[in-house]
């Protein structure tokens, strides 16, 4: 790992560790978290750590520059990975249906699949939570099977209802609110991922590992999931 320093605004620096998305890093990122919040203290502002960088946003009133990249350098010295295996395992509910996953019976004809073996592939992986964005409770996961990799659409959607799951080249994730997007959508899930009352206002932080579980449309219904097809929500 060689990290790269990039200064991307007055009390921002850009940490680059890796040039390229592999589950393999998140132990390092996790690691050089945990070393830049000791090593910042209350200087820190916000650490917001993706799939190879991490962007460390400090109090210009505490800290120059300068001194923020000394900070930097001696949480990186002799980083090791984070071996506790202290990942949380999250089970995720999904009813994976055409009528709420307007993309999967073509994912399924693309794949040679067939619906039923896109459902059995997508469920089958444990995926890594590699970073939080776009909206509060939206983790962008990985990595698919490569057989279910799909771009994104050329034409976003102005309005994806909350609870979707889809797929964006070989991330996945689902929509926690009512917004626009362009990825893949397979199918939707009853959970409550965007909440006030949490650390963050979400079920779930970087480093954790995701299974979805196929369930049926009643147990999606009784767990509270709206099941409104997409074509009438939209």
């Amino acid at each position: 790992m060689k990290p790269r320093i990039e200064v991307v605004g007055i009390d921002c620096l850009m940490l680059r560790l890796f040039d390229e998305i592999d589950e393999a890093h998140m132990p390092w990122l996790l690691a050089a978290t945990r070393r830049l919040r000791e090593a910042f203290g209350a200087a820190l502002l916000d650490l917001v750590p993706s799939y190879t960088t991490l962007l460390v946003h400090y109090d210009l009133s505490q800290l120059d520059d300068d001194q923020a990249r000394q900070r930097v350098a001696e949480a990186l010295h002799d980083l090791q990975p984070d071996a506790s295996g202290q990942a949380r395992e999250l089970d995720i509910p999904v009813w994976y249906d055409p009528s709420v996953g307007p993309e999967l019976e073509a994912l399924g004809q693309r794949s040679g699949l067939g619906t039923a073996g896109v459902i059995e592939r997508h469920s089958a992986r444990i995926y890594q939570v590699f970073a939080l964005g776009f909206a509060p409770g939206f983790a962008f996961m990985g990595l698919v099977d490569e057989c279910l990799a799909s771009p994104r659409l050329q034409t976003p959607r102005t309005r994806v209802p909350a609870g979707s799951l889809g797929i964006a080249d070989r991330q996945t994730a689902i929509y926690p609110l009512i917004s626009p997007g362009g990825w893949n959508l397979i199918g939707r899930s009853p959970t409550r991922l965007f909440d006030r009352e949490l650390d963050g206002y979400s079920i779930w932080q970087p480093g954790d590992r995701v299974r979805f579980q196929p369930i049926d449309h009643a147990e999606f219904v009784r767990l509270g999931g709206d099941d409104t097809p997409y074509e009438v929500s939209r």
